[in-house]
């Protein structure tokens, strides 16, 4: 196999999203508004509430409560430094053979803060997995930002 063709296949079962948030909000504010976008705020499709749970310390699971002790677990706190850095691995909605990490970096800027967001994942991640996870996170961050912008005025 040429090396062309390998990169390829690398790049076949890797996933890459990178965004710069600018929040015109206080750090902890920002921090906080996040813990509660990726909690109470979080939906699924047509805005329909999708109750999730996380247990923010190293090793706490992040999951989607169904209630009757079900759900599912989308990932375990990999670090947490309040109000800097929320960092998250684990196979996220995908109930497959993936890796991902999560990382939300939070750094104080003039006017606010900015977050620094990071998703990279490796292992088999459909295409349509694959489409949806850069539009998924710009909402949800779209979202923590407006959530921590309310909050900081």
């Amino acid at each position: 196999m040429s090396s062309a063709a390998l990169a390829q296949k690398v790049e076949d079962l890797a996933v890459t999203i990178n965004e710069e948030i600018h929040v015109k909000a206080p750090l902890q504010v920002t921090f906080d508004a996040l813990i509660e976008q990726l909690t109470d705020g979080m939906t699924a499709a047509e805005d329909k509430p999708m109750r999730m749970k996380i247990e923010a310390w190293p090793g706490g699971r992040w999951w989607r409560d169904l209630g009757d002790g079900n759900g599912h677990l989308w990932a375990h706190v990999q670090a947490i430094k309040r109000p800097t850095l929320l960092e998250f691995s684990g196979p996220l909605m995908m109930s497959l053979a993936v890796a991902s990490n999560v990382q939300y970096r939070l750094k104080e800027e003039a006017g606010g803060t900015l977050i620094t967001f990071h998703h990279y994942a490796l292992g088999f991640v459909p295409a349509d997995f694959r489409k949806g996870f850069g539009e998924g996170w710009k909402m949800i961050n779209q979202r923590a930002k407006d959530r921590a912008e309310k909050k900081g005025t």
